[in-house]
């Protein structure tokens, strides 16, 4: 399969010899003129779909009323897109038609001045028709035109302007941010799978707590995920949290993030989405008593609405209700810390344990021992395989039923203490312990 760029080349190369204009469009342009290596990269022509779609053998039409092609090359998909202007959006994502247009009208129509730069290929040259190489070298995100025109075109842009001030560093020009703050309600009118794919880009992309910053800053926070604006002011008593409240709490997590997981992610930013409204007092002693099991349900309604996928709404709930419980780890049986150490997504949890520490008093005891037990004990040995199975008991005489099924248990359960190490140990203490029971038959 070729790389981004050479497929794309082909692309450009094919629509030229056919006395196409072509050029590399949006995003990828401005990766590369920062030095950065795009993993896709957009073509855009003043070829129409119909006649893409006969220059090349494999395509598809994902856009054709908008005058989007995909092209694929070798397996290597490339976005081919027309020319073109759009007449009035109506649902804050579609024109409700589009003309053919010049390069020059067709960079007006795009969300931001630094994406919306072409790119000849061969050449090398440059074509910015919106400033957008002078907002690159000034480090600032500025819609093109009118901010407020291009929010109502497509209200995602919003979050999206977020999204790349965050990943790069940059600032977003006054007049964008204010276009941003005046129009955030208009968010709620987004497909919500739409908004959780920029949350999570957001989160995942390498800058979150700056991104979740510049989404309070906006006014964007309190729209997409009011429960996490509302950790702002949950005091939190200063042993465990010098740094401050739930949502400082919360940025200084974010800040360590580095190219985590969705699950990861999101387990991050939802561990104490609940502590505001479970927060009590002991005396002099803040108090937030049951906010790990409230969290999950918080955490998965969350998630849900979001559109996130089984999986990752499973994952979270689990992280954000056992991001506590490796603080008892030192006083577990040794069968329940194997257990717990072998859970599926353990290796998340700690994670999440050791940032959670870090991000408040630095005490990483429990975190330790625990990555301790892990080596010690060895992965492949947290759960070993059983020493007897169903069957290996009705060899013995056992009758079929759920007493086999606790006898497995209590088996399994001395085998991760230690107490039992071979199968043939194993069915001398089954006889031992509950061979009286056979012999009256009391295994049904």
């Amino acid at each position: 399969m070729p790389d981004a760029a050479t497929a794309a080349r082909r692309v450009v190369d094919r629509l030229r010899g056919a006395g196409h204009t072509a050029l590399f469009a949006g995003g990828c342009v401005r990766d590369r003129l920062l030095g950065h290596e795009p993993s896709d990269y957009d073509v855009a022509t003043d070829a129409d779909p119909e006649q893409v779609q006969k220059l090349f053998r494999r395509t598809a039409p994902v856009g054709a009323s908008f005058g989007v092609v995909l092209v694929v090359i070798d397996g290597r998909p490339v976005e081919v897109a027309r020319f073109r202007t759009d007449a009035e959006y109506l649902d804050g994502r579609h024109p409700v038609a589009v003309r053919p247009a010049t390069p020059a009208e067709d960079a007006q129509r795009r969300d931001f001045t630094i994406n919306g730069m072409f790119l000849d290929p061969t050449t090398g040259e440059v074509i910015d028709y919106v400033g957008g190489r002078a907002d690159l070298a000034a480090g600032v995100v500025r819609a093109i035109g009118d901010p407020v025109a291009r929010f109502r075109e497509d209200h995602l842009r919003m979050l999206r302007a977020v999204r790349i001030a965050a990943r790069l560093g940059f600032e977003i020009d006054a007049a964008t941010m204010r276009a941003i703050a005046d129009n955030a309600a208009a968010l709620d009118a987004i497909a919500l799978e739409r908004v959780g794919e920029e949350i999570v880009r957001i989160l995942v992309e390498g800058s979150a707590r700056r991104g979740f910053e510049l989404l309070d800053r906006s006014g964007l926070l309190s729209v997409v995920l009011p429960e996490v604006s509302a950790m702002k002011d949950v005091e939190q008593s200063p042993d465990y949290h010098p740094e401050g409240d739930v949502f400082e709490h919360t940025l200084r997590l974010l800040e360590r993030l580095e190219r985590p997981t969705e699950t990861l992610a999101l387990g991050a930013l939802l561990h104490d989405v609940s502590k505001g409204e479970c927060a009590g007092r002991n005396g002099d002693r803040i108090t937030f008593y049951g906010h790990t099991e409230v969290g999950e349900k918080r955490a998965i309604e969350i998630c849900q609405r979001l559109r996130r996928s089984r999986f990752v709404w499973e994952r979270v709930g689990y992280l954000v209700r056992n991001h506590l419980r490796h603080v008892s780890a030192p006083e577990m049986r040794r069968s329940t810390l194997r257990r717990f150490l072998s859970e599926d997504g353990i290796e998340e949890l700690l994670e999440l344990a050791r940032l959670d520490a870090l991000a408040s008093n630095g005490d990483l005891t429990s975190y330790e021992f625990c990555v301790r037990q892990r080596a010690a004990i060895g992965v492949e040995q947290l759960r070993p395989p059983p020493l007897l199975r169903g069957q290996d008991l009705l060899d013995l005489g056992w009758r079929p039923g759920p007493r086999v099924g606790a006898i497995l248990a209590a088996v399994e359960e001395r085998q991760l203490e230690g107490e039992l190490t071979s199968r043939e140990d194993a069915a001398a203490w089954v006889e031992r312990e509950f061979g009286a029971e056979r012999a009256v038959g009391g295994t049904s």
